[in-house]
């Protein structure tokens, strides 16, 4: 700070030296000066400037300090006249202030445009549902079974897409949505898998699944939620005739661990630090139209507001490995009371 001070106020450093300069040229010059010491003259006008120098130093740095940590309340006080300024430092803070008051409007008319568009897309997501639930009965009464397969997987996927526009909806606003209870997960697991039956059949892809008999603290909508787009992942890129294995167990700090495995073509190692950013669909998805980026997007960032760790391992024609730890009893705690 005090580096900037000075680089602030070069002008006066400046403007003193100049005079200084002057003062010893007149006393070397005129005679009539002889008698007056030259030398006690500068140190005078050194120590009194010094002083000066340091006392603005204290006084500024101190106000700035101040308004940087109470800005707003700074310029409540200057709207308000309240507070002692000199005439250029009043001119520059109403200017900040007049920006300031006019970023907030704009501020806030953009977050009330976003709760429009999101509210609508929310409402236009419940509206696309009816008509899914209506195809999906219809699909029943097919009697073709081959081209009804066909149907319910085409089914299945646009259902997966309009799920993950209704989650990210809804993302922002996790903490208002969430209702931590003690859920079962063979239920859930079981649950989809079971709605992913026809993709499955499609792929060739079955499931290998242990007991399941361990019980969380969770939302259980939403971590159905993970677990779907974990295993929509899974069967996409697993090779006919292939088989994904579930199983859960405890960890030396006795957190549970659900894993989800699969033998599919892998995940690049340079694509492993990016895989949960947003769009981000990797060397294997540009290679595939179906590959969004959003999925396991989405799923991270709901296992963070969850407490929910996910942790992959992946090579290249070995298949990927996802981990999800839950989190232990005092760590729901802190979610509970946020």
């Amino acid at each position: 700070m005090l580096l900037l001070f000075i680089r602030e106020r070069l002008a006066w450093l400046g403007l003193f030296a100049f005079i200084l300069a002057i003062l010893n040229l007149l006393f070397t010059l005129d005679i009539g000066l002889e008698s007056i010491s030259i030398g006690y003259v500068n140190i005078s006008l050194l120590v009194s400037f010094t002083f000066f120098f340091v006392w603005r130093y204290i006084v500024e740095v101190g106000k700035l300090k101040d308004f940087l940590g109470n800005m707003e309340s700074y310029l409540d006080e200057i709207h308000k006249n309240r507070l002692a300024l000199s005439p250029f430092q009043e001119v520059y803070f109403r200017k900040m202030g007049a920006i300031f008051d006019e970023k907030k409007v704009e501020l806030n008319q953009a977050k009330v445009q976003l709760q429009e568009y999101s509210d609508g897309l929310l409402a236009w997501v419940h509206e696309v549902k009816a008509p899914l639930t209506a195809i999906n009965l219809m699909l029943e009464h097919v009697e073709d079974l081959e081209l009804r397969r066909k149907l319910e997987n085409e089914w299945l996927r646009l259902h997966l897409l309009v799920d993950q526009q209704l989650h990210q909806t809804r993302l922002h606003s996790i903490e208002k949505d969430n209702y931590l209870t003690e859920v079962e997960l063979k239920p859930i697991i079981y649950k989809e898998i079971r709605a992913m039956q026809a993709w499955c059949i499609e792929q060739g892809v079955g499931f290998d699944v242990d007991e399941l008999t361990e019980t969380v603290l969770t939302d259980s909508k939403w971590l159905a939620f993970i677990v779907r787009q974990i295993l929509s992942n899974a069967i996409k890129y697993s090779p006919v005739d292939s088989e994904i294995i579930i199983w859960t167990e405890v960890d030396a700090t006795e957190a549970i661990l659900l894993h989800i495995k699969d033998i599919g073509i892998g995940i690049p190692l340079e694509d492993l630090p990016r895989i949960f950013q947003k769009s981000y669909t990797g060397t294997i998805g540009r290679e595939s139209t179906q590959s969004t980026g959003m999925g396991l997007y989405l799923a991270y960032n709901v296992a963070q507001k969850l407490g929910i760790r996910i942790h992959v391992q992946s090579k290249v024609g070995e298949g990927s490995l996802f981990t999800l730890r839950f989190p232990l009893q005092n760590a729901y705690a802190k979610l509970t009371g946020r």
